[in-house]
């Protein structure tokens, strides 16, 4: 993938150079160049054309397409009353097009990003996530609830997956689904527990994302994304490793990996 400077930002991601390049080999071969560029204030992927997204996305939630996907690190204190108005104006100072821009925040390391891919006759795929697990939970248990903006805390597990590939609305509803079976099974391994002890299966403030080329010179349609499927079986596993290790690199740092 590409790792060139883009507007005055430096590269801290060393360990991952041979994917980012291969990752622009392969969606430019697709007619449709992708690059991502890591920064400690955010990480970011560029599309030269629009991609189909479906997202939780504090910023963005409801577009159908976009060409900027970013996951912005923010601190444990943000406290925005108006996130959507405050990325907004953190958008404009960046000099960031508002549009066909989506932001994902969280208050982990954006520059510990764990990043995998996977390469398959149908589809070739790469997946991003940041974590923390300060604010473990879960899903069934008690937990804090927020009933508006202003008590909204930054997400926390950040999972961003990219696909050279096309797929139905269905298809990428089923991918949230497996990506966060995934998630759960990596805490459960790492044995992460909320406040009372109990396994975690996420945190209070998770995101996701799934963006896909849908490129019209792939005959191959996916009309699923479940466990038993092969774009399915192919993201279950990207995630569940990315997860475990943006996980260990929270607790430990770069020398977990």
């Amino acid at each position: 993938m590409d790792c060139r400077k883009k507007r005055g930002w430096v590269d801290h991601q060393p360990y991952f150079v041979s994917e980012r390049r291969l990752l622009m080999d392969w969606f430019q071969r697709a007619g449709c160049p992708i690059s991502w560029t890591v920064h400690p204030e955010m990480l970011m992927i560029e599309s030269k054309r629009p991609l189909k997204v479906l997202t939780s996305a504090v910023y963005g939630s409801d577009r159908f397409t976009c060409k900027r996907m970013i996951n912005r690190h923010v601190g444990r204190d943000y406290a925005a009353k108006n996130p959507e108005g405050e990325i907004r104006d953190w958008l404009t100072r960046k000099k960031i097009p508002l549009e066909e821009t989506v932001v994902l925040m969280t208050a982990a390391r954006v520059e510990r990003v764990c990043h995998r891919f996977a390469v398959e006759k149908t589809f070739k795929m790469d997946v991003f996530v940041t974590a923390g697990v300060g604010n473990a939970a879960r899903a069934g248990e008690p937990n804090p609830v927020f009933w508006n903006d202003q008590e909204y805390t930054p997400h926390t597990i950040n999972t961003m997956v990219v696909i050279d590939g096309r797929m139905t609305q269905a298809a990428m509803v089923n991918a949230v689904i497996t990506a966060t079976e995934a998630k759960a099974a990596a805490l459960q391994d790492l044995k992460v527990t909320d406040a009372r002890g109990n396994p975690a299966t996420g945190t209070t403030t998770d995101a996701i994302l799934i963006a896909s080329t849908q490129d019209p010179a792939r005959n191959d349609v996916h009309a699923y994304a479940g466990l038993s499927s092969p774009l399915g079986s192919a993201l279950g596993k990207a995630v569940f490793e990315a997860v475990k290790e943006a996980v260990l690199k929270e607790r430990y740092g770069e020398e977990r990996r």
